[in-house]
């Protein structure tokens, strides 16, 4: 899942789009490049971010999602919004999955994702951006998080929404410590739940690496960033939602060639 940032503000610099015909083109590279699912957000949820208005929101995103639904009629586009009103414009223009940083904590988004039958994304965000960093405490950070997603899962499925169209997500630095995002990374089954939910990882270039491993600009984590990639190959996780999408596509080309040898 390549990322596209209709936003001035995301934390990741190189990462920002400031027109149009920018986002169409870095949109079109990455599926040219191997992404399955481009994913467009138009507010940075980066930990101590301001919201944005929903009407600037909207006209960030939308332009962008008609434009690249009518360059790629089959072509796979996400919405990261937490907002139900951007939401719900974004799948009228074309989108095919809500992509939720908030996970479908608002009623009215648990009911759109229902009425829509759309792909869902649900990540577990503790508080809000502007506050989610300030001391998140858990008792049991991997079985308070995936007991969460699971649970809301299975709500929609108790209301019709198909399994498979739901896909989890731990939230890797929404609302963790260092050692929280470790563990959550460390396992993946229990996010499966018995229904073998699909399973994404959000982690690019995140400050995970700057804790880990001091690279301080967003610009040096790159290496870090395939680090988790692999790790992720070897635990099954679904969708991998990047900033570098070629580096990320040989990587997994290269590892899936090599597991061929060893089955």
């Amino acid at each position: 899942m390549g990322i596209v940032n209709v936003t001035p503000d995301s934390f990741h610099a190189a990462s920002r789009v400031a027109s149009l015909e920018a986002a169409i083109t870095t949109a079109l590279g990455m599926w040219d490049a191997g992404a399955d699912w481009i994913d467009v957000g138009g507010e940075s949820t980066r930990p101590g971010a301001q919201p944005v208005p929903i009407s600037e929101e909207i006209s960030r995103v939308i332009p962008v999602i008609e434009a690249l639904r009518n360059e790629r009629p089959n072509g796979l586009i996400s919405i990261d919004t937490r907002h139900v009103s951007v939401a719900a414009a974004a799948l009228a223009a074309g989108a095919n999955m809500v992509n939720d940083v908030s996970g479908l904590r608002d009623p009215e988004m648990f009911n759109l994702v229902l009425k829509s039958k759309c792909a869902d994304c649900i990540m577990h965000m503790l508080g809000e951006p502007g506050n989610m960093q300030s001391n998140p405490q858990y008792e049991d950070v991997v079985q308070q998080v995936s007991d969460n997603l699971v649970s809301t899962a299975r709500n929609l499925i108790q209301e019709g929404h198909p399994a498979n169209l739901i896909a989890l997500d731990p939230g890797i630095g929404f609302g963790k410590t260092l050692e929280q995002n470790l563990a959550l990374l460390e396992k993946s089954q229990p996010f499966r739940g018995e229904e073998g939910f699909s399973l994404l990882w959000g982690v690019s270039r995140k400050s995970v690496f700057r804790d880990l491993l001091s690279r301080e600009s967003s610009d040096q984590r790159l290496s870090g960033t395939l680090g988790v990639a692999a790790h992720a190959m070897s635990q099954g996780v679904d969708i991998l939602r990047v900033h570098d999408v070629p580096e990320h596509h040989d990587l997994l080309t290269v590892l899936s060639e090599l597991g061929k040898f060893s089955q």
